[in-house]
């Protein structure tokens, strides 16, 4: 069976850095930066890219659905 990857793209000035999907990330790669966007919340980024398998848990949760989740396998 194929190994699956994943990625997420946050979309930064649609977050309002509520960090409902920190909790939510089964592999811990979720954090809220330290730099804010344009409306002064700290949004959310992936702290560890590689370890992200695309459950797209985040993104479930996400009260604005500013979380889109790619997954690609790997061989």
């Amino acid at each position: 069976m194929a190994k699956v990857r994943g990625a997420i793209v946050v979309d930064i000035e649609g977050c309002k850095g509520c960090g409902v999907c920190v909790p939510a990330c089964p592999p811990d790669i979720l954090m809220l930066a330290k730099e804010v966007n344009g409306k002064g919340y700290h949004y959310a980024y992936m702290e560890n890219p590689e370890a992200c398998t695309g459950c797209s848990n985040c993104a479930v949760v996400c009260p604005d659905g500013v979380i889109t989740v790619y997954r690609v396998k790997v061989k």
